[in-house]
């Protein structure tokens, strides 16, 4: 199994990161390959709207460093998302990398019942981590984005939430968490 991991916070010991690190390190044991990148390590752009994907390439026109990331999710068998919550969505990080990923829909995905050029049956694990306790605000971040990932042909999509966690190094005492992180990366790689 191949994972690849993106961290989309800014800060390197971040909450979303302990808690991604953690599944990646469960997910290691059991014999899966891990690719992480750090987002905010990475030069890069978002989309263009050049509709170059659609009309010229079968990629993103885009080189940059995430082209490397856009090719190694071709190749991954499950990705992880991970990102702070700020101003009630993902990391802008993440946000340009999302976007990128329209280069993945083939170019009549408006008709066609075959939507991407990914293989399908993909998974996603999705780390948010937010300083708000209350667990009610920003629930739609996951659904807005897995809906997109949907479109990808992933066919497994599971959120890993962590609220009320500000400073850097919260969520690695929360051991509901971990251990969440821990059994999911325990399901999908037994």
């Amino acid at each position: 199994m191949e994972i690849v991991c993106l961290l989309g916070s800014p800060r390197t010991a971040g909450n979303s990161t302990a808690v991604a690190r953690r599944f990646c390190e469960s997910a290691e044991s059991l014999g899966a390959g891990v690719r992480t990148f750090a987002l905010n390590q990475l030069q890069y752009s978002g989309c263009q709207g050049c509709m170059a994907c659609k009309n010229e390439l079968e990629r993103c026109v885009l080189e940059d460093d995430l082209t490397e990331v856009l090719d190694a999710v071709y190749e991954a068998d499950v990705l992880v998302l991970a990102s702070p919550v700020y101003y009630g969505d993902v990391s802008s990080q993440l946000k340009a990398f999302i976007d990128r990923t329209f280069s993945y829909l083939v170019s009549d995905y408006t008709v066609n019942t075959n939507m991407s050029r990914l293989k399908p049956g993909k998974r996603l694990v999705f780390i948010l981590a937010q300083g708000d306790p209350d667990e009610k605000q920003h629930a739609d971040i996951f659904q807005r984005y897995a809906h997109f990932f949907e479109w990808y042909g992933f066919v497994d999509s599971r959120p890993i939430r962590v609220c009320g966690v500000m400073d850097e190094g919260e969520a690695a005492k929360r051991a509901d968490v971990m251990d969440l992180a821990k059994r999911t990366a325990e399901e999908l790689c037994s």
